[in-house]
């Protein structure tokens, strides 16, 4: 379709956990639609934001991001991504997927810290126990709270479990985020 003009490949998706729509266009009509998207949205306020926002909006989300929480040392079945698969389909590797039989599971965290967040590669503990690592994560502006991504087997962990983040020398308690922080039903994506 054309957008201000513009050929377009729209698809609805949103990594902000709004309504929302990614455009692609070729390189050379980039400034033309970015131009023609802040003139239509002036009457709205519109204001530009960037990728450091937009991966705080994914953290209040429970979404993990291609390269930090997604990427070929993790299983499909571990990332929760295997929902997106279809199973009657063949493809190469199907049988492998099947047989995971991983115990571990993406895992979102609280971590109840004030003035640090995680960036990735921190130790995940238990006790003395070192059981994962971070993978993603950042302070989620909207819900005020220090978010982590790591990977867990969920079947050990119980509210009876310590799970704590060394970030610079120092242990900060966690708790597992069930749901997500923000808009947990989706109805704002779906509006």
């Amino acid at each position: 379709m054309f957008v201000g003009g513009v050929p377009a490949i729209i698809n609805r998706i949103s990594f902000t956990g709004e309504l929302g729509y990614e455009i692609y266009v070729a390189p050379h009509y980039q400034l033309k639609l970015f131009e023609e998207i802040m003139e239509a949205g002036k009457e709205f306020d519109i204001k530009p934001f960037g990728g450091r926002a937009l991966m705080s909006m994914r953290l209040e989300k429970n979404w993990g991001a291609w390269t930090l929480d997604y990427r070929p040392d993790f299983t499909a079945k571990e990332t929760g991504l295997d929902t997106f698969i279809n199973w009657d389909k063949e493809f190469i590797g199907k049988e492998n997927a099947q047989k995971d039989d991983s115990l571990h599971k993406i895992t979102p965290l609280i971590v109840e810290t004030n003035d640090i967040d995680v960036t990735n590669n921190e130790a995940v503990m238990n006790g003395k126990d070192s059981i994962g690592y971070v993978t993603s994560g950042g302070f989620a502006h909207f819900v005020n709270k220090s978010v982590a991504f790591t990977y867990l087997d969920k079947d050990k962990i119980n509210k009876e479990n310590k799970i704590q983040i060394e970030i610079n020398g120092d242990l900060f308690n966690c708790s597992l985020i069930n749901e997500p922080l923000y808009d947990p039903s989706g109805q704002k994506m779906r509006s």
